[in-house]
């Protein structure tokens, strides 16, 4: 192996610059509880796309937006929440302390989608949508919660952001 610095570099130029680059260079490592919310949220934003291109009359009832032509608004809709949800990934991979509590009081938070769904399809609360989707937003309140479960044992264990065992 030829340790003679590259051509046109002193020696001390070339140990400097390997040794900036190295006090720099930091290593992202995803651990299991960053990977879970990090999975959810990318499910959570392809379900969005997939629901606005094949039911995307679901969306105009739920944001009440106006009949016509709602694509614009649909459109903000998907640019805000992609826009949210990139800053959130973006505090999860950087193990941002507030976007840990941000998130862990959000899933918690999730368990109340079950009874409200129920109360949609027992007809006590006005439904938001198609039976599907009520059930889908349920379902997603369980997973959530459970999520959120995880993030405690996690919270537990190591701390904030910690893996959940």
């Amino acid at each position: 192996m030829n340790s003679s610095p590259p051509a046109g570099r002193s020696r001390a130029s070339t140990k400097d610059a390997v040794g900036w680059s190295e006090r720099h260079y930091t290593e992202v490592r995803i651990n299991r509880t960053q990977a879970l919310v990090l999975g959810f949220s990318l499910a959570a934003w392809v379900g969005l796309v997939g629901i606005l291109v094949a039911a995307p009359d679901i969306f105009t009832g739920v944001l009440k937006l106006p009949a016509g032509d709602s694509r614009r608004a649909e459109l903000a809709f998907l640019v805000a929440i992609s826009t949210l949800l990139g800053l959130l990934g973006v505090g999860v991979v950087r193990r941002w302390r507030w976007t840990f509590w941000l998130v862990l009081v959000a899933f918690l938070a999730g368990l109340l989608r079950v009874p409200a769904s129920l109360m949609e399809l027992l007809g006590v609360l006005p439904a938001n949508g198609p039976a599907w989707y009520v059930l889908l937003q349920g379902a997603v309140g369980l997973v959530q919660f459970a999520i959120g479960l995880a993030m405690l044992s996690g919270l537990r264990r190591a701390g904030v952001w910690g893996s959940f065992g």
